[in-house]
């Protein structure tokens, strides 16, 4: 009795798909499988181990069947890859027709990227871009923009951040003010002269920006910068100059191939 629970109990520590198929049927090797992957993707999502030291079978020798099966998109979020960005932008956000912008201009394109930072990889790819920039201007106290749709690349780089060690809060800029509660126009854990950055999704002429960045300025935040996933080129940056801020993208319409 006891040799054949030894029997059984080996394949599982040799993760062997046919023994636990054979001993314990199909549903319980799905179950299985299924576990491997959400260990797999928490060891990566935490930069916990190497491909390689995940491969109990062969000793991390070679990778193994489950991982290599595993989507593309899953084992390439390690750092920022601008050339993945292009392709997610035009992926999910880009479309055609006649569109009417914020700004009131009309234009032949639309970038809806709230369709790339409501996405997982798309929200990676677009934190750790962000990131980049943060770390190569100075890391600020606080990030933050107009709502809605800068708020879930706040919530991204706040996350982010905080899990490679250079944490930093996150602010949420209302277009009115509640006219309940504390009525602020402003809401997050930031301290009246915190230094921080705009964020924000598309930026064409800016107004939505400048108008975060003076509502955030009256609540006490020095900004002197803004990033935005994608700078239209159609006159931010000058605006933004003549408030002091300085417009950092990444990406552009010549470099998304869009011509305006």
């Amino acid at each position: 009795m006891a040799q054949d629970r030894a029997a059984c109990a080996a394949p599982l520590f040799r993760c062997s798909a046919t023994p636990l198929h054979r001993y314990f049927g199909s549903a319980l090797y799905a179950s299985f499988q299924r576990l491997k992957g959400l260990c797999y993707e928490r060891a990566v999502s935490m930069n916990a181990c190497s491909l390689s030291s995940l491969d109990w079978r062969t000793g991390g020798n070679q990778t193994p069947q489950f991982i290599r099966s595993y989507p593309k998109t899953q084992i390439s979020m390690a750092g920022y890859q601008k050339n993945r960005l292009i392709e997610l932008v035009h992926e999910h956000a880009l479309r055609f027709g006649e569109f009417r912008l914020a700004s009131g201009q009309t234009a032949s394109f639309y970038l809806d990227c709230r369709k790339l930072t409501l996405s997982g990889e798309g929200a990676n790819q677009v934190a750790l871009g962000m990131l980049e920039v943060l770390k190569q201007t100075g890391m600020p106290d606080a990030v933050g923009g107009m709502a809605i749709g800068a708020d879930p690349i706040t919530a991204s780089i706040v996350a982010i951040a905080w899990q490679q060690g250079t944490p930093v809060r996150g602010f949420i800029v209302r277009k009115e003010s509640k006219a309940h509660g504390t009525g602020q126009a402003v809401e997050g854990p930031f301290l009246s002269g915190d230094r921080a950055v705009i964020v924000e999704d598309v930026v064409t002429t800016g107004g939505s920006s400048l108008r975060a960045i003076e509502l955030a300025r009256e609540a006490g935040l020095k900004i002197d910068r803004c990033i935005a996933i994608v700078d239209r080129q159609q006159g931010a940056a000058e605006k933004f100059a003549e408030v002091g801020v300085k417009l950092h993208s990444l990406l552009t319409l010549d470099e998304l191939g869009i011509k305006s």
